[in-house]
């Protein structure tokens, strides 16, 4: 039967087909609906983990005692995991086990768009492509099996637009049940101390001779030969751009891209007259081509940041745009993205931003504070580097006239990975005052549950971190919650806290409003403006809320089907303009 799959729904139903028992990981877009999918499968035992890093160890453990296993992530979050990857490439497996990397070519919902192919190289793991959603399902399949024959983690790398494009994907009822053993004793393969690292690291470099091999001969990468004028060497969503543009060129198609197939390349450059790498972001497979000496084009012909599109393939060999499909005859307006009318972050943010105060921020939803009309975030680095830089900042600048300096993260983010950096202020005496939002949920990639909800991915009640008493634990005594929509409190407690002499942190508490909304039985209220009243100053919006906005006689107005019901604009008016009302 076929159905139609995105590729993450593919991976996911790949999972169940080939026998997974164990998924872990930690949402990250393009990545996120992976699991999201699995938990449907009662089969397989899934679970957020705190970080990626967090989540591959448990698929270590879970293939060490004979479980097929699944890790996903998104291309940053190897960045996190990169110590156990890099170990476990040393140790091997023993059920199958295949790392679910997607990268994010053009940054859609990422802070760079690191090309994570090199970390198989970088690891010496086989890394596997797909082109599209058959490819995404049936590789995890052939990922598990070649991780259990070779005795390797296998990196199965996605793309955003594999992720999330759908495409006929043929699925089947049956499960493969695997008959991988029990974990046999064997501390010179598990346990890594220098002697017995040095012995697997030359297996290593075996294992890759082997898999090499495979690579040349595996199905996965395939020769087609059309028109010997121009020969492409592609894979991933570049091999259906080119597909589409040049129907008629001859391609090397590249499921299993690492380690790269020599002989193939070579046969294949041999029998075409111009060579060509269409890839992604850097040129991976075009400046090994060029290192066995043949002559390739790529890379100067295409941009060199962003993602590839048809027209930009088109452009680069037919220097013409590639034929469009349906287009309506107008033009979508801009949507610049912003906090949600009554998102609880807006009234901190207006609130740090009215007191000059520097703002170390985190990945979130809260990141778009940075734009106007708030631009109250200074930084925003990596998951949890806003408590590290507040902390140096804050000890680079003791003695001088330098405005307050905070470091703010979200619930999620501070689980994933500030809570070392808010022990690293305890523990080295630090004065930095944090901000932990607390919107009870992983709101920026879906409402997905942290080990501070109280409730796991399979819907389990279990327990919920405290955070104030996790504070406490760490010697922080000075911890305030504040309610986010209480501008009042709130500004009191920042300026308070901002002048102690020792380390603080400000809870600011208060759900997604889009959780909210899901759990209201009555209708709440809402705020509108007494057009009367309105004095035109305009200070409603410099809270940014896409609900308000001005009529043509220079007065505000709130449209009642965005307004969510803060009292945030409510506070604000001096005028007394804006006021509540039941609905």
């Amino acid at each position: 039967m076929k159905v139609l799959l995105s590729g993450n729904e593919a991976v996911a139903r790949g999972g169940y087909e080939f026998g997974v028992s164990v998924a872990a990981g930690y949402p990250g877009t393009p990545s996120t609906e992976i699991l999201e999918n699995i938990v449907h499968f009662s089969e397989i035992y899934c679970q957020w983990s705190p970080n990626e890093k967090v989540a591959l160890e448990t698929g270590i453990g879970a293939s060490l005692a004979g479980a097929r296993t699944l890790v996903t992530m998104k291309h940053v979050g190897l960045n996190v995991a990169a110590d156990p990857f890099m170990t476990l490439a040393y140790t091997g497996v023993n059920a199958g086990l295949v790392i679910v990397c997607a990268d994010d070519p053009g940054m859609h919902s990422s802070q760079n768009e690191q090309d994570n192919r090199f970390y198989a190289k970088f690891a010496q793991v086989p890394l596997l492509e797909p082109s599209d959603s058959q490819e995404a399902k049936d590789l995890v399949g052939f990922g598990l099996e070649i991780s259990e024959k070779y005795d390797t983690p296998v990196l199965l790398r996605l793309t955003t637009r594999i992720s999330h494009s759908k495409s006929l994907t043929e699925v089947k009822d049956q499960r493969i049940v695997s008959s991988i053993g029990p974990f046999a004793k064997d501390p010179k393969k598990y346990v890594m101390i220098p002697a017995h690292s040095r012995k697997r690291h030359v297996l290593m470099k075996t294992r890759t001779k082997s898999l090499r091999a495979l690579s040349e001969s595996t199905d996965w990468n395939r020769c087609e030969m059309n028109d010997k004028k121009i020969g492409i060497i592609c894979g991933s969503i570049a091999y259906q751009y080119a597909k589409e543009v040049l129907p008629e060129a001859s391609y090397l198609k590249l499921g299993m891209s690492h380690p790269l197939p020599h002989k193939l390349i070579t046969d294949f450059a041999r029998h075409v007259e111009k060579l060509y790498v269409l890839e992604e972001l850097t040129p991976f497979i075009e400046d090994q081509v060029k290192a066995m000496g043949i002559s390739v084009e790529g890379r100067s012909m295409l941009p060199d940041t962003g993602e590839l599109t048809p027209d930009i393939v088109a452009q680069a060999f037919l220097h013409e745009s590639a034929p469009k499909g349906y287009h309506p005859g107008v033009e979508l307006p801009p949507r610049p993205p912003v906090m949600c009318p009554g998102c609880p972050h807006r009234g901190l943010f207006y609130t740090l931003s009215r007191k000059k105060i520097r703002a170390m921020g985190d990945i979130g939803c809260y990141t778009l504070s940075v734009l106007p009309p708030l631009q109250a975030m200074d930084t925003c680095i990596c998951m949890g580097a806003s408590i590290g830089t507040a902390h140096g900042f804050n000890k680079a600048s003791q003695g001088s006239d330098v405005p307050p300096v905070v470091g703010v993260i979200g619930d999620s983010t501070f689980l994933h990975s500030g809570l070392t950096g808010l022990l690293d202020v305890a523990y080295n005496q630090g004065n930095s005052t944090i901000i932990i939002l607390d919107n009870r949920t992983t709101a920026m990639t879906g409402f997905q549950h942290h080990p501070g909800t109280g409730l796991t991915l399979q819907g389990k009640e279990t327990r919920a971190v405290d955070l104030k008493a996790l504070a406490e634990s760490f010697g922080i005594s000075r911890v305030h919650e504040v309610d986010p929509y209480d501008l009042k409190q709130l500004s009191q407690v920042i300026d308070r806290e901002v002048k102690a002499s020792e380390p603080s942190l400000i809870i600011s508490r208060r759900p997604c409003v889009l959780l909210e909304r899901k759990k209201r039985k009555t209708k709440p209220v809402q705020r509108q403006v007494a057009v009367d009243l309105c004095t035109g100053c305009k200070a409603c919006l410099k809270l940014g809320c896409p609900a308000i906005s001005f009529l043509a006689e220079d007065k505000a107005v709130i449209d009642p089907l965005m307004c969510n019901g803060c009292p945030v604009c409510e506070q604000v008016c001096k005028a007394g303009a804006i006021q509540s009302v039941a609905i």
